[in-house]
């Protein structure tokens, strides 16, 4: 019980290519620094358009929500250059997120359950 073939792949996940960045990193809870670092987040908390998001190695970032802003086109495109050994991202986060996908015209918009038509 609970033992996972080796050879086991992630299941491929599809979200859209045009999210909001806070839905977005509200999901996957990584966050690529400026340098190229990706963090793992530890609390996301919204004020209006913009966002504070404490991370595992308790630093703080101020972010505005922004489709195209330089970290949702790293989250998307999966640039970063290092993990941070502090925030210590397990590898089976590591691996979901190398399986998931963004496409324009299919995947889920990340909506949440009150604002579903």
């Amino acid at each position: 019980m609970g033992n996972k073939s080796p050879g086991k792949k992630p299941v491929k996940r599809y979200y859209r290519k045009r999210v909001e960045l806070f839905r977005l990193i509200d999901k996957i809870k990584l966050w690529p620094s400026r340098r190229g670092i990706l963090h793992g987040i530890k609390t996301i908390e919204i004020i209006g358009d913009q966002a504070q998001i404490m991370t595992h190695c308790n630093k703080t970032f101020l972010i505005t929500n922004s489709r195209n802003s330089r970290a949702a086109r790293w989250l998307r495109n999966k640039w970063f250059k290092s993990v941070c050994g502090t925030c210590r991202v397990p590898q089976w986060k590591l691996e979901k997120y190398s399986s998931t996908f963004f496409k324009r015209q299919y995947g889920s918009d990340l909506l949440k359950a009150e604002n579903r038509g």
